[in-house]
């Protein structure tokens, strides 16, 4: 049930609008001045506020800098008997979501509470999603290697520089690759991932640069590709590796002359795209068995960065776990659970071929099946 403050210096006004807003369900609260209406809205979250401008000890208009500057999550829709267009503009400037003249039209109050409560959800949906986006992109740890990383992440992500992330599968690699993208200057734009392990060969360039309609088979219509969707933003090429010879020279040439073509097409298409590539592969050996060309090694590899395996730090499980105790417990909507220094001391002493993708899906299942302190037994049959 949304929470409403009413703040106004006339006890008659703030009667009668209680009683119209009760009857609609509404939890209502007052305030007689602006110094108590502004320590009711610091102390309980109101969905919305309607504020009075003329008010004494603290008028309508200071208490909406203080809600704002106090980044109070409330809508405010202010009142006045004194009001002009002029009045009501100037209201909504300053960051107020609508502004009604005295006396109050009822239809009128009604319709703009329904829309700033609309507004005030979408807010909150909107802080909720930028969170869990945040979280995907954690680099959690505090060994050598990951504070490393994230010092070099710092000095290369405002660059364009070109980017070659090593490591074995589940390591880390799309996290590092997303965390440069974050911290980049094109953190605004798309970030583009292609799997090349996961793409058959005979389809890998059309999914890179796009095909025409009727180019091959099944291209029923015409198609753009990864580098056209990431115009602006970053190409993300995990398991570089695994590209065929033929796709890596189109992908050479896109690096080199900022342009494309698509499959089946004549036309040069300029592109625009950062390119991070990442790989479990030695590509000098790769080299070496002439699967990997050389000159697109040294066009992607300015900067390497080497991802460790969690068998090399193993100091930073008991971080890791606190992380996915949080995040799992609280995606599933149950209280976070905590593990003994006993478990933990079983998991650093484990083997972890698997990376941080295997330590993931043992902290889920120690969620699901141990019990609310995670013991050393928990430990040793469920994982």
């Amino acid at each position: 049930m949304a929470k409403i403050l009413i703040i106004d210096d006339e006890k008659a006004i703030r009667r009668s609008m209680k009683e119209i807003l009760e009857f609609e369900k509404y939890l209502v609260e007052e305030a007689e001045d602006g110094v108590q209406g502004l320590a009711l809205a610091q102390k309980n979250n109101y969905d919305v506020i309607l504020c009075d401008i003329k008010m004494p000890k603290l008028d309508g208009t200071e208490l909406l800098h203080k809600v704002i500057e106090l980044q109070l999550p409330s809508a405010i829709i202010m009142m006045s008997g004194h009001g002009s267009i002029e009045t009501a503009v100037e209201a909504v400037k300053k960051g107020a979501y609508d502004y009604l003249a005295k006396p109050i039209d009822l239809n009128r109050l009604l319709v703009s509470i329904r829309n700033a409560l609309e507004k005030t959800e979408l807010v909150t949906e909107t802080k909720t999603l930028k969170r869990r986006i945040a979280k995907t992109v954690d680099m959690i740890g505090e060994s050598k290697a990951i504070d490393a990383i994230k010092e070099l992440i710092e000095k290369v992500a405002p660059t364009e520089a070109k980017v070659l992330i090593t490591g074995s599968n589940g390591s880390g690699k799309e996290l590092v690759a997303k965390w440069i993208h974050e911290k980049s200057n094109r953190a605004n734009g798309p970030l583009i991932e292609v799997n090349c392990a996961a793409i058959p060969s005979e389809l890998i360039e059309s999914e890179l640069f796009g095909h025409e309609k009727g180019s091959f088979t099944s291209a029923i219509a015409q198609k753009k590709g990864k580098f056209e969707l990431a115009e602006g933003g970053t190409l993300f090429l995990d398991e570089v590796g695994d590209m065929s010879l033929s796709a890596q020279a189109k992908v050479l040439r896109a690096l080199q002359e900022h342009k494309i073509t698509r499959v089946g097409g004549d036309k040069e298409i300029k592109v625009n795209v950062r390119v991070i590539a990442a790989t479990n592969k030695d590509l000098e050996k790769e080299i070496e068995k002439e699967n990997f060309r050389r000159d697109l090694y040294h066009r992607l590899c300015v900067i390497p960065i080497h991802v460790p395996s969690l068998n090399d730090r193993k100091d930073d499980i008991p971080l890791l776990a606190d992380y996915f105790l949080n995040l799992i417990c609280t995606e599933m909507g149950m209280a976070v659970k905590t593990i003994s220094k006993e478990g933990l001391s079983l998991l650093q002493a484990r083997n972890w071929p698997g990376n941080i993708r295997e330590f993931r899906n043992v902290m889920e299942r120690l969620i699901i099946l141990g019990g609310k302190d995670i013991s050393a037994t928990d430990v040793n049959q469920f994982s």
